[in-house]
């Protein structure tokens, strides 16, 4: 079978710039290392997750002519990127991308895991894999080398009987895991109880791979009692929600309010969800998995709250940051507001004036700016 061309790859939508790839060596070592079992593989038995833009998924089907490969993408900007790439390559056809659930994994006898980041990601994962995939399932979880830790191989030890490590390659490497070990419990979503200075406290729930899982970010803990003076709205926005702090502050601080609460994140958008639903506001937060707010028609907002992530994946960018505010530039009608807290040391303000409007400081202190920002006819068009 053909090799895929892994250069021809690109990370659209997300950001792209010369030092971000849309593929690496751990990419590379994983299909390799796993490629005696790729070979004998069934169709519809192989299951791929976090592949971040079609490497993993894309190599398997060009390498082994594998077919009804069950992907999960946790960002949406990934599932738009792999179909990109799976239609340049005519592998569309390959691949279905599916929940993190057991119809993922239910019956897979390979698995190809992107280590995440987040240890409880891992954790999640991990147990569904073990509760749900063929009991003779061959597990290849790998990723670069900076980016593990020991205590991968102890979460792993937890959902299997063997856990082994192989050799490292251009600063990557893989871990093998097999004998699955059902009956651990995956223990998500995970739960938190913060003051909030509301008259209840605010329960905050987590699936593994949202962000901060289920404690208070301390940039939205200095921002929410800035948010009292935001503008009057029958609704507000949420943009880039998380695990639901915002939304969720912002419908029991204004009990008229409903609340679009928008994320990228399939983890995210659950974990907002479950956060809605533990707080009593279900009934006015609205969740919704989009890129930015691509689905937001032109000037229909009135209010959007914003904390943005200063990186794209384990790299430090600030191309995610400014995306998002031409976004809300865009969707802000006349005169609507963006408050913002961000890192002050990243001086966000003359980006949030040219892609938004007229941007005044409310709050500050030694790590922390929270800005509002209001939308002027012309601005972001």
């Amino acid at each position: 079978m053909p090799e895929l061309d892994f250069a021809a790859l690109r990370r659209y939508p997300d950001i792209e710039a010369d030092n971000l790839y849309a593929h690496d060596a751990a990419d590379r070592l994983l299909l390799d290392t796993a490629a005696q079992a790729l070979a004998g593989c069934a169709a519809d038995r192989l299951a791929v997750i976090g592949d971040r833009y079609g490497a993993l998924t894309l190599g398997a089907a060009a390498r082994h002519g594998l077919s009804g490969i069950r992907v999960h993408q946790d960002p949406l900007s990934g599932e738009f990127a792999l179909g990109i790439n799976a239609r340049a390559a005519g592998l569309a056809a390959a691949y279905a991308n599916l929940p993190l659930d057991a119809g993922l994994l239910f019956g897979a006898t390979v698995v190809l895991l992107r280590l995440p980041r987040s240890l409880e990601a891992l954790e999640e994962i991990a147990a569904l894999i073990a509760a749900h995939a063929d009991p003779a399932v061959q597990v290849f979880a790998g990723g670069m080398v900076k980016h593990m830790a020991p205590a991968m191989n102890e979460v792993l030890g937890r959902h299997f009987s063997s856990v082994a490590a192989g050799l490292a390659r251009q600063k990557a490497r893989v871990l093998t895991a097999a004998g699955p070990v059902p009956g651990g419990g995956t223990g998500f979503p995970l739960a938190g109880t913060y003051d909030v200075g509301l008259p209840q406290p605010l329960q905050l729930r987590a699936y593994g791979a949202t962000f901060g899982g289920a404690k208070l970010d301390p940039g939205t803990r200095f921002l929410l009692p800035q948010l009292q003076r935001a503008r009057a709205a029958d609704t507000a926005v949420d943009l880039g929600c998380g695990n639901g702090t915002i939304a969720v502050y912002l419908a029991l601080s204004r009990p008229g309010l409903k609340v679009l609460a928008c994320d990228q994140s399939a983890s995210a958008v659950a974990s907002t969800a479950a956060t809605a639903e533990a707080n009593g506001v279900a009934g006015r937060v609205s969740v919704l998995r989009d890129d930015g707010l691509a689905g937001q028609p032109d000037g229909s907002a009135a209010l959007i709250v914003l904390n943005p992530p200063f990186h794209v994946g384990p790299t430090v960018h600030a191309g995610i940051a400014l995306k998002l505010f031409a976004e809300a530039g865009r969707v802000l009608a006349p005169g609507g507001e963006l408050w913002t807290v961000w890192n002050s040391h990243l001086r966000y303000r003359p980006q949030l004036e040219r892609l938004v409007g007229p941007t005044r400081q409310m709050a500050r202190n030694p790590k922390f700016t929270v800005t509002v920002s209001t939308r002027t006819a012309g601005i972001g068009q």
